[in-house]
């Protein structure tokens, strides 16, 4: 699947992937009119999910689903994430789910059927929520990565697993130096590094990729080094203040090696003062075209 990503991003010559993180609150006036229950806030958020996608799928590689943005409105957001996952893959979209999943054994097992695999019922496999990748926390060790590995493999999918993440806090724990001079992020990258080393494509990049924030570039050019084979995703970009040229230092000297993400930058760009006059689809499309020009004069020069 990551061959499959480097691809489309190098067809469309824009490593951006568009964050559907998708606020009720982010919706223009005319959508959340006489929206009073959670069927009619999930049907407005499909509606403007839609029209997103139809404005940016010809010039971004690939979506990024945030689940807790859905989560919130119950089972009638549940069935506006699924619904805004099939669209955007029948658009040639790359479907990221963004769900942080994390456990061990079984109950990640069951997680890994949710988004990656298959759950039989009857004598038929059924997908839930059917993504091409999914971020996952890795910081239960290997217990909770293999279940996720072995689905991945099977269906090619992939993975992104959290390495250094943008919030300010990460350092609390990321950060902290081990008996052996290294730090915890630096020790996830490594273990991150070895779960993807018998899925390699033909880029030299490996299936299982890392979450790695653009807000903090000195650790991000640590991990670039210690992770050649490692594909990032890269969030932080816009709204948390992390910018093009923070996180140039995570793509390799060929401009590959990651894909940036913005959400609110995007979604909301209608209401920003330099896009004033355009309806949100056309200030999403030229938000993403702005975010393209800036992110490949940085990481091509």
């Amino acid at each position: 699947m990551i061959d499959t990503l480097i691809e489309k991003i190098e067809q469309k010559k824009n490593p951006t992937v568009v964050g559907l993180d998708t606020s009720f609150d982010y919706l223009p006036d005319d959508l959340r009119a006489g929206v009073q229950d959670f069927k009619g806030v999930a049907e407005a958020v499909v509606a403007f999910n839609k029209k997103i996608v139809d404005a940016v799928a010809d010039i971004v590689p690939a979506v990024k689903v945030q689940i807790a943005y859905y989560e919130m409105y119950g089972v009638e957001g549940l069935r506006a994430f699924a619904e805004t996952c099939r669209y955007a893959k029948s658009k040639g979209l790359i479907v990221m789910t963004d769900a942080k999943r994390n456990d061990i054994g079984a109950t990640a097992e069951c997680y890994a059927k949710a988004y990656l695999g298959e759950t039989t019922v009857g004598e038929c496999g059924y997908t839930a929520f059917d993504s091409d990748f999914l971020t996952v926390n890795g910081y239960l060790g290997s217990d909770g990565i293999k279940p996720f590995l072995g689905w991945m493999q099977k269906r090619d999918k992939g993975i992104f697993v959290l390495v250094k993440t943008s919030n300010k806090s990460s350092g609390e724990l990321q950060d902290l130096k081990l008996e052996n001079g290294k730090t915890v992020y630096e020790y996830m990258g490594a273990l991150v590094e070895e779960w993807g080393k018998d899925c390699i494509g033909r880029y030299g990049y490996s299936d299982v990729g890392a979450v790695v924030g653009a807000t903090h570039p000195v650790q991000a050019e640590i991990l670039r080094r210690e992770m050649p084979h490692t594909f990032f995703l890269i969030p932080g970009y816009g709204a948390q203040g992390g910018t093009a040229d923070d996180l140039k230092v995570c793509f390799d000297k060929n401009g590959r090696g990651g894909i940036v993400n913005s959400s609110r930058g995007i979604l909301c760009a209608y209401k920003q003062e330099k896009y004033k006059g355009l309806s949100f689809d056309d200030a999403a499309r030229k938000a993403c075209e702005d975010m393209k020009t800036d992110l490949n004069r940085a990481i091509l020069g």
